[in-house]
């Protein structure tokens, strides 16, 4: 069993719940669900996974994406060659927690005798699983080819899945690997209330915001592109409450139905 903090949008960082999470536990393993591969460096990163580590001792899962525009952009960071942004980053990141000292020239990191050092506590190799939250087809394989797990978005309906899994077994053949090596938790929305009609108000809320504010979900969602322009119109960002009112009326029940887990207690 596994508790996954959120870091998506510029609400909350997840490094500092999960500390919290880990300190007050002693048995559930701790994921970020998921953090992004631009804003922290490398060095920092593997130290900060460290460091949850020794509050948790093989407890804390990684779990890292690609992030998304236009938050990624507004805030200075161009997420170009994601693949190989995120290929980097795993690598070395794996590296460093192997407590291995690395020199690197790559296109997004650079390296030069770099390790962990641990001055007190384990100095041992730590067992912290990679999960890339991956969308797209391309990511998706990738997935399989190098994390030790996937952590499949929410707002897409199930032939979505269907395709990411095939994806992902696709990346996972491409090095010798079997499906079954990869974990494959999902993100899910989840909305329930006595009454009906405010359990799928609820969940309306959130997914027309990633609607209109996440392009990659909106493609992956299958909702038809005429309410996404719609609905992304409508909404800015940060999207104002009474935006976020006008365009959840272009937003139909059956959408929010398909891809959440919404209804009554019953």
């Amino acid at each position: 069993e596994a508790v996954w903090q959120a870091e998506s949008r510029l609400v909350r960082d997840a490094i500092v719940p999960m500390a919290a999470f880990a300190a007050h536990t002693s048995k559930i393993k701790v994921g970020s669900g998921v953090i992004n591969n631009w804003t922290r460096n490398i060095g920092l990163l593997a130290s900060t996974l460290l460091t949850l580590d020794d509050l948790a001792p093989d407890r804390i899962i990684c779990g890292i994406g690609a992030w998304w525009d236009p938050l990624a952009s507004n805030v200075g960071i161009r997420r170009r060659r994601p693949l190989l942004a995120m290929r980097e980053t795993v690598d070395l990141l794996r590296k460093l927690l192997a407590l291995q000292n690395v020199t690197f020239e790559g296109e997004f990191h650079q390296l030069k005798g770099v390790e962990l050092d641990v001055v007190h506590g384990r100095s041992e190799a730590r067992n912290v699983p990679i999960y890339i939250g991956a969308t797209g087809p391309n990511m998706m394989e990738l997935t399989g080819e190098i994390a030790d797990g996937v952590v499949l978005n929410y707002c897409v309906p199930p032939n979505y899945n269907d395709r990411a899994i095939q994806q992902l077994e696709d990346g996972a053949k491409r090095v010798g690997r079997d499906l079954d090596e990869i974990d494959r938790p999902q993100l899910i929305v989840c909305s329930v209330h006595e009454d009906r009609a405010k359990a799928i108000e609820g969940a309306k809320t959130l997914l027309t915001q990633y609607l209109a504010q996440q392009p990659h979900i909106a493609q992956a969602s299958g909702v038809s592109a005429d309410i996404v322009e719609k609905v992304q119109k409508i909404l800015g960002w940060p999207a104002s409450k009474d935006q976020i009112i006008e365009a959840m009326q272009h937003v139909p029940d059956e959408f929010v139905l398909s891809i959440s887990a919404t209804g009554t207690p019953d």
